[in-house]
């Protein structure tokens, strides 16, 4: 897939294109939904597809304090969205001055002037120009008089709800991640590097992976089936993972996210890994010794085990980084 990130500057984008434009945070099986229906349109018109995606997340330009913690990184995203067919993203820098553009000026100015569009479909309830003023009712009516194509994606509605972005971070921070997987399409994950800790669960027997995580979001405090990719390795492991503050052997200690790998020892200090969560098996506790709490830690192997025997890693479609 073709990324551009200047696309309303130096960069070359095509043009009679079939277009999606939004923020696809998390690329949900919503956004999936209308991203693949671009790629039918495109290759029926014999055109490209494209989404138009804005960086950083308009919300943290204009309200920071009300920004939303983001599903995936720019880069997660972009790679998501690849999977959908589509051609090429337009990743418009999102500034003061694209903010001030009032909705119909970038309906001509952007959509028809630089990208001659072709067809164009948004969410029913995405919104863009100065105060958010454009939306599909006005794409439409701008398509008949400049002669574009405008439409609504449709509602997909999954697990009793509509999906939304907004959605799936919820069930997120809720630790919901078989929900989360429902919403996505897709086993949920995290990126980070591996750093060096003090080295506890080893002397405790349970050796541990720290991940220093580079997305926004992470699942609640609490322990968690999880699958650890490697890739020096080119392998994906079984793990459990506690996300929390380790209140047994910690105080005021940091969130930290810790997964034992249940057959790996090796070091892989400073390698980006990525990490699926599965399964949520229990809250976090605060333990009155060391001994139970590996007894529980031992407890928390064998539950992750029964879930792998019966869904052993190799059946499970995980997307590697």
């Amino acid at each position: 897939m073709e990324v551009l990130r200047d696309p309303l500057g130096n960069d070359d984008p095509p043009r009679r294109t079939v277009m999606s434009i939004g923020n696809f945070d998390g690329v949900h099986i919503g956004h999936q939904a209308v991203l693949s229906h671009v790629v039918q349109r495109a290759q029926a018109a014999e055109t490209t597809a494209v989404a138009m995606t804005f960086d950083p997340h308009p919300i943290k330009l204009l309200r920071p304090s009300e920004a939303p913690s983001l599903v995936t990184t720019l880069d997660q995203r972009l790679a998501l969205i690849e999977r959908t067919g589509i051609e090429t993203t337009l990743v418009l820098p999102f500034t003061h001055r694209l903010a001030r553009m009032d909705a119909a000026e970038f309906v001509r100015d952007v959509l028809v002037d630089r990208l001659g569009v072709q067809e164009v479909y948004i969410g029913s309830n995405f919104r863009f120009g100065a105060d958010r003023g454009g939306d599909v009712a006005l794409l439409e009516a701008m398509g008949e008089e400049l002669g574009f194509q405008a439409a609504a994606a449709p509602i997909v509605e999954a697990a009793g709800g509509v999906v939304s972005s907004t959605r799936v971070r919820e069930a997120i921070a809720s630790g919901h991640v078989e929900e989360v997987a429902t919403l996505l399409g897709r086993t949920f994950f995290i990126d980070g590097r591996v750093l060096e800790g003090k080295r506890l669960g080893r002397t405790l027997g349970f050796p541990t992976l720290n991940i220093e995580v580079e997305n926004e979001i992470e699942p609640c405090h609490g322990v968690y089936v999880t699958v650890v990719h490697i890739p020096s390795f080119d392998r994906s492991f079984a793990a459990v993972t506690n996300i929390g503050v380790r209140p047994t052997v910690y105080q005021n200690s940091l969130t930290t996210v810790e997964s034992h790998l249940l057959d790996f020892t090796a070091d892989v200090y400073q390698e980006r890994v990525r990490l699926y969560f599965l399964r949520r098996l229990r809250d976090e506790q605060a333990f009155t010794s060391t001994m139970q709490l590996m007894t529980q830690i031992r407890r928390d192997v064998e539950a992750a085990r029964e879930v792998f025997a019966q869904h052993p890693i190799e059946d499970l479609e995980l997307i590697l980084p």
